[in-house]
This record gives structure tokens, sequence and C-alpha cells, in this order.
């Protein structure tokens, strides 16, 4: 199979052309008659193809009087994916093929492979599936728009209630998988290094957000922290999020200072971006012999932290400008050293914004009384990060979250 089929499919348009060698070689293409049944809804799977020619139909409830077409897939498109992304693998639908199609067939290992060498790729997926679920979203309110027009009656009115009912949990469901897929980029893990303790919270103000967090494990002494915020809420924050995560662990990969690392991350989203969105960001190196964190920050909050005896270590604050924006940023450069029962907390706005139902916010004092009362009983990096989130969130009560809150905890025990 020539590999300059695969470079004009926009799922492999970030694997560079030598991959792409590999990647044909990998991939199984077959030839499915029209009439035939790709795979089942509800079945295990653990591969999906890839759409060459012909054409696919995506369809739930097959060969039962409720069988309904979702939509029809076409040359460059992809299905399947949902098994290799849901926890259980199951498929969420039926595919049945509608004219004779060349597909290509990519295995659950082959894709794992791919996206850890170029996480760039689940951009790309990210990107597809948001358009999807636009797509979804149109198709049910102009679906809704109809129905409304058309009614006379009592029995129309109670039926398109009905509609829409249907119609909001399709996009519960779908937002529930959006937000699935965006916390998977996430790491699943905390690193385990002897001396040290890590722990992070994450919560979304919507369904998606725009926060990002991440560790980097660079060599065996050494670790890389992240943690980022895009300047917006939603889909478009998480497209963006998912971009630029992707861009910080290949960069922060290469064993770049941290300062050049934002600068590189910097120069591709100023290339890349088109939504004009831009985010703030914070990347450090922490040597897990000397304790010693050189970070950069791009407009993000300065770090705390708490000495073993309850004491706050004050750190400069320099000028930093968030990355998406200027050619040329501006960044803030620092080194702390956090020693024997030093406890270090990396944070997104949303955390010191968040505000109670009278008003008034959470604030940064608040946030460092709270650290280090909860530094010296916390069992834990990540029991550290769940108590700070539980204190905002009684803090919060009943106001509702305005912006996403993230937390990052590194604990040094010994």
């Amino acid at each position: 199979m020539p590999d300059n089929i695969l470079a004009r499919i926009p799922l492999f348009a970030t694997v560079p052309p030598a991959e792409l060698n590999h990647l044909a070689e990998a991939l199984r293409p077959c030839r499915i008659l029209a009439g035939t049944v790709l795979f089942y809804e509800g079945e295990s799977g653990d591969h999906f193809y890839v759409v060459l020619a012909g054409l696919v139909e995506v369809v739930k409830s097959i060969n039962t009087a409720d069988e309904r077409l979702l939509v029809v897939r076409g040359p460059g498109d992809f299905v399947g994916e949902m098994s290799l992304l849901n926890r259980d693998g199951r498929r969420t639908a039926s595919v049945r093929v509608s004219q004779t199609a060349d597909l290509l067939e990519m295995r659950r290992a082959d894709f794992d492979q791919l996206l850890h060498r170029y996480p760039l790729m689940a951009y790309e997926m990210v990107r597809a599936m948001s358009n999807r679920l636009t797509e979804s979203q149109n198709r049910i309110i102009a679906e809704l728009h109809d129905k409304n027009t058309q009614l006379q009656t009592a029995y129309d009115a109670l039926q398109a209630a009905q509609t829409q009912i249907i119609a909001a949990e399709t996009l519960e469901r779908e937002l529930k998988l959006a937000h699935a897929i965006q916390m998977g980029l996430l790491p699943q893990t905390r690193p385990a290094a002897p001396g040290y303790s890590f722990g992070a919270q994450i919560v979304p103000a919507r369904a998606v957000g725009g926060d990002l967090f991440d560790f980097v494990p660079l060599s065996p002494l050494t670790i890389g922290l992240v943690v980022g915020d895009v300047a917006d809420k939603g889909m478009p924050a998480a497209i963006f999020m998912a971009q630029a995560l992707a861009l910080l662990r290949a960069e922060a990969g290469q064993g770049a200072a941290p300062a050049e690392v934002l600068r590189c991350v910097n120069r591709h989203l100023l290339y890349m971006n088109q939504s004009e969105l831009f985010v703030t960001a914070l990347y450090g190196v922490l040597d897990l012999v000397t304790g010693r964190l050189d970070y950069a920050r791009a407009g993000h909050e300065v770090p705390l932290v708490i000495e073993a005896g309850g004491e706050p270590l004050r750190l400069p604050r320099g000028r930093g400008q968030p990355l998406a924006i200027f050619d040329d940023v501006e960044l803030d450069e620092g080194t702390l050293l956090l020693p024997p029962g030093a406890t270090l907390l990396l944070f997104s706005d949303g955390v010191t914004d968040a505000r109670a139902p009278a008003g008034d916010m959470f604030g940064p004092t608040r946030l460092l009384e709270a650290l280090a009362a909860e530094a010296a009983v916390a069992d834990g990096a990540q029991a550290l990060c769940d108590h700070l989130l539980a204190r905002v969130v009684d803090f919060q009560s009943s106001a509702a979250q305005h912006d996403d809150i993230t937390l990052l905890a590194v604990q040094r025990t010994a």
C-alpha cells in the first residue's frame, strides 16, 4: 500500500513521512462488499477502520424496528474508534458497508504506539470528534425546528417536547464522552519517586475545559511539571488545550531548559492557532536528588511553597506573557529549592477566583493558609490536592463554578 495514500488522510496529517512507511506496513487493507456489517453495537472491539473508498453507515439498533441511521462516512473518515476510547472496549454503534469499500484496519496496539510517538494525532482525533459533535447538534436542532413548525395540536406539542428530551439526553451523552476523552489525555497515574509524593486534581467548569497538567518523565532523576490554562471554556478551549498539551509533552521530551520549551511551544501555537485563543503555562524541571526546581512562567500563577515548619517561601514575581500571542514572548524564569518536608503547589486561577454565594473570592491568602494547614496533616500530595479541592468546593457552596480548577502538588518527604 503506497504511503502517499495515508498522507492524504486527515487523521495522519501530523505523522512524519518516515513513520507513514512503517504505518503502511502495519495497517491491513481490505475490500468489503456492500451490505456487509463490519461490527455490531455492544461487541468488544480492539481495532478501527480508515475509509479509503466507498461508503459506510453508522447505525443504532441495527436490524430492529428501532434501527436508526446516524451518519454515513466516506473516504478519509474513520469508524470504530470508540471501542479504543471507551474503558470497556464496547462498540457504541453498528457499522454497515453501504457501498463497496476499501478500508485500512488498525489494531489497538498499533494505535496506542502511534499516539505515544505522535501525541498531536490525538488532537486530530479530538478535532474530528468535535466536528462530529457539532454536526450532531446541528442535525438535532434542525430536526427540532422542522417538528416545531409542524405543531398544530396538543399532541404534536407533546411529541415535540419528547423529541427535545431525547435530543438533550443525546447531547448530554456526547458531552460526557467528550469529557472522558479529554480526561484521558491527562496523566492517569502519578509519578513514583523515593522521597517524593505527587498529586493532582482538575475540575472543568463545563463538561470540557481549557485547564491542563502533566508529569513528564525526563530521566530517572528528573521530572517535568506542567500546568496550563487556556483563556476560554467549553469545546473551543478543550481542543486548544489538547493541542497545547501535546506540544508541551513533545517539546519537554527533548530535554531543553524550561524557557526554551515554552518558546518552542509558543512558535508552534502561533503557526497553528486560527482561533485567537491563548494559554498561560508554567513548566518546571524538578531534580529529584537536590529538590531544585528550575521553571519558566508564561503568564501563569506563581508557585506556592510551604516549608516543613509551615512557613511560606516567598518567590519573586517577574513579568511573563501568555503563549500564542507574541512572537518574542517574555517569560518569567526562576529557581527554587524544595527542602525535605516542604510542599510545592502549582495551580490555575480557577482556584483563587472561585466565588462564594455572596460574591467574595477564595483568593491567594485563603489558598496559602489552606495549603499550610493541609500540608501539615495530609497523607501525601494526592490527599493534599483532594482536601484543597474540597475547601474550594465548600467555599463556593451553592454558587456556580465559573472557571476550571487545577491543582498539582509535590511533597518532598525525605
